[in-house]
């Protein structure tokens, strides 16, 4: 394996950074979210480290995330480059019928960080599907972000509660949840 893949804390997988989430009026956590994202991802093209964009293409004609959609575009910021693998999904875990894994499997690739949007949707399936499957799974908690909603009770909660609740789902059973901080300084 290539000595700069084994210093990689592991492959980034940027999920969801479309342009169609911005145009979302609800409340969220993480003001910051993207800053720590695009972060993460200046410090893994400058290494060299695998990374995967993530996108959803939805099923549903009337969706923001539609094929043809402008709304299903990258947001700029998070445009790949070069070579940089892109992948699509059509539900929330970016490895079902994706070819995820079988991308990570070939390249020797063991452990993932993930981040993106939503906490409690994408990033939480997606964690437990990786952890699951063997990866070594981070999620880097100020790097995703999600919005507030109304719990199965009817209890509306604040996107701050859905986001702890969504890491405390994956912390120690699927994924090591992290800060951009803690993340960048091992």
């Amino acid at each position: 394996m290539d000595r700069t893949l084994q210093n990689a804390p592991g492959a980034l997988l940027i999920i969801d950074q479309q342009q169609g989430i911005r145009g979302l009026d609800k409340p969220r956590n993480n003001p910051d979210a993207e800053r720590h994202m695009a972060a993460l991802l200046a410090r893994w093209r400058a290494a060299g480290w695998p990374l995967v964009h993530i996108r959803h293409i939805s099923r549903e004609a009337h969706s923001v995330f539609a094929p043809g959609q402008p709304g299903a575009l990258f947001q700029l910021e998070f445009m790949p480059m070069g070579r940089e693998q892109v992948l699509e999904k059509n539900v929330p875990d970016a490895f079902i019928n994706s070819g995820l894994e079988h991308w990570l499997r070939v390249r020797g690739l063991d452990a993932v960080v993930i981040v993106g949007v939503a906490s409690e949707n994408s990033v939480e399936a997606t964690a437990r599907s990786a952890g699951n499957l063997g990866f070594a799974t981070t999620v880097v908690a100020d790097a995703c972000y999600t919005f507030a909603k109304t719990d199965f009770s009817g209890r509306q909660r604040s996107a701050e509660e859905v986001h702890d609740m969504a890491m405390a789902n994956l912390q120690g059973e699927y994924a090591q949840v992290l800060s951009t901080d803690e993340l960048l300084a091992n």
